[in-house]
């Protein structure tokens, strides 16, 4: 079935928990291989593990069980044709292991990302950095939420921040650098944080950073969660963002996040 019939799956605090316990079994198979360093490069040059391939797995087959009405595009499975797609109103996006350099490298920064969309916006997402032991969610109607191993839930509220004022930018340790910066014009800078993976946005959910500029292409798998979770951390009302989902090719270009 295609994403167009009416599903069962209703955006809830019971079908958010669901979600993160599927990403939760998704880190802890990663973690399993974490350490190892053996990698293959796929056709576009990035690399992927058993690491990654195993947290597809468990993901896809468990979204498939939950509803098989609502469609999954994995970053491990690859993007569906557009004649495929276009009809789509909802579906699942899954980054199994966002950060796979970082895994290999050891530091820590990568993420499990599933998202799902509805008429092209993130309206339910999770985000589990295993080795990190953090864990960020969020929802349409529902907040944004940060915990720590077994620790409380904190919910997590932030505000457009003052354009009078000097901003705290967050970007990639791998690429980007000055190119970013200057997508954000005569902005006064006052520092610069550094991370991997989809952490990014979870920075500006939990106020550790104001705006993210990318000025590089990336493949929506790799935002969408983390869109959810900065969007939904807004105060009394979410957050805007710049992106949309399902694309023609799923390649988003460059963007400004935090500013609006």
């Amino acid at each position: 079935m295609t994403g167009t019939g009416r599903p069962s799956l209703t955006v809830s605090l019971p079908a958010l928990t669901r979600l993160v316990e599927i990403a939760t079994v998704a880190g802890a198979a990663i973690m399993s291989h974490y350490g190892q360093t053996g990698a293959r490069l796929k056709a576009d040059g990035s690399p992927v593990t058993e690491a990654d391939l195993e947290a597809h797995h468990i993901i896809c087959d468990a979204l498939a069980l939950w509803d098989p009405s609502v469609p999954v595009v994995s970053e491990e499975s690859g993007v569906p044709p557009w004649a495929e797609r276009e009809a789509w109103r909802r579906f699942w996006l899954v980054d199994p292991l966002d950060g796979t350099k970082e895994f290999l490298k050891g530091n820590g920064e990568f993420t499990v990302n599933i998202a799902l969309i509805e008429d092209g916006r993130p309206v339910m997402g999770v985000v589990v950095a295993p080795a990190l032991g953090r864990t960020y969610s969020a929802g349409s109607g529902l907040g944004c939420w940060r915990w720590s191993g077994d620790g409380p839930a904190e919910r997590l509220q932030t505000t457009s921040p003052d354009p009078a004022r000097e901003l705290r930018v967050v970007g990639s340790r791998s690429h980007g650098g000055d190119a970013d910066l200057a997508l954000l014009g005569d902005a006064r800078v006052s520092a610069r944080v550094f991370m991997g993976s989809s952490l990014k946005f979870c920075c500006l959910a939990d106020g550790t950073a104001d705006v993210y500029p990318r000025s590089g292409p990336i493949m929506e798998w790799d935002v969408a969660a983390g869109d959810c979770v900065f969007r939904y951390s807004g105060a009394p009302e979410p957050r805007l963002s710049p992106l949309r989902y399902n694309g023609l090719d799923m390649r988003l270009a460059g963007f400004v996040v935090g500013l609006l």
